[in-house]
């Protein structure tokens, strides 16, 4: 038997029932694993909401890590005991969840179960929007929504790395010393942000907006853009974007937007091996930092959940079995 955090009505969190379940079991190509950390994110609470349709009843969860209890047929390449991350898990709220081998990621020696569940899925975000979506380089301004978030410390760090001038927007005085200690250049309020951005760049604009919070912000990213810049539009955490003229483009000076998603970027398994190892090498070096902004028993879903929701976190937040 395993204890998880079951869905059976769309609702508020307190449809997040921590009972018992049957163990699942591995089958062809998959490992089962003793989970050690699971990742929460946005995606959960919209599926939680039905936004986003799931089957009920339901066992939330997909990115965390752990330790491999049992190898499903046909599973050469990995060890029972061995540690893995991963961001395609399949119902990892959890005590033991079940993987796909092939979407297994290997843990270096130097990196502890905390850091390396908190990494996968905001990291790798962070990474395919620095070096994929729009490759940054000493020569590109960006401004990054929301810096004191999992994926807005990690995106600084990354952007700063590849040499970009990097602004970030934040929401109090705490969020704001996170991000300046990830390495942003300005740091500003939410509150005008557009101006500010045309203030300090006399008037260019930056040459890429990354926005993960939506319908919030995005008209006033939009009018952040220099000429021909680019509009990442990779999450929706205020609410979706309503539908827009596409003539806003042309008169904000010929501008790009793009609606991507992780999944997009993790086609194979040398890009997704390729990105971890990145990642992972920077963390292992002391080059990047992984913040976990708390963590929670799993049978404290709920919490977890309004805390995610109600924006009282930084870094990333966790739920240990």
């Amino acid at each position: 038997m395993s204890k998880a955090i079951v869905v059976s009505e769309f609702g508020d969190s307190s449809v997040l029932n921590y009972t018992e379940v049957e163990a699942p079991v591995a089958g062809p190509g998959q490992v089962l694993v003793r989970m050690r950390a699971t990742g929460v994110n946005f995606i959960e609470i919209y599926q939680r909401k039905g936004i986003y349709s799931i089957p009920l009843p339901h066992i939330l969860g997909a990115e965390g890590m752990g330790t491999i209890e049992a190898l499903g047929e046909g599973v050469t390449n990995l060890e029972v005991g061995q540690r893995i991350a991963f961001t395609d898990g399949i119902s990892t709220y959890a005590e033991f969840a079940l993987v796909p081998a092939e979407k297994a990621l290997h843990i270096p020696a130097g990196m502890d179960d905390l850091t390396a569940a908190a990494l996968p899925l905001q990291g790798m975000t962070a990474h395919y929007l620095a070096t994929s979506t729009f490759p940054l380089g000493p020569e590109h301004t960006a401004l990054v929504h929301a810096g004191a978030g999992g994926v807005g410390l990690l995106l600084i760090q990354l952007a700063k790395l590849r040499g970009a001038r990097v602004f970030t927007t934040v929401s109090d005085e705490h969020k704001a010393e996170l991000a300046r200690a990830a390495g942003a250049d300005e740091v500003l309020d939410y509150e005008g942000f557009d101006v500010r951005v045309r203030e300090l760049t006399n008037g260019r604009g930056v040459d890429v907006v990354y926005d993960g919070v939506g319908q919030a912000t995005f008209d006033r990213s939009l009018m952040s853009l220099a000429i021909r810049g680019t509009m990442v539009l990779f999450g929706a955490a205020s609410g979706p974007v309503p539908e827009f003229d596409l003539q806003r483009l042309n008169s904000g000076g010929s501008l790009f937007i793009t609606r991507p998603t992780l999944w997009n970027y993790l086609l194979t398994a040398d890009e997704r091996n390729w990105r971890w190892g990145e990642l992972t090498d920077a963390v292992v070096a002391g080059k990047l930092d992984v913040r976990i902004g708390g963590t929670h028993p799993l049978a404290d879903a709920a919490q977890a959940h309004d805390n995610l929701a109600g924006r009282k976190t930084t870094g990333k937040l966790l739920l240990l079995p």
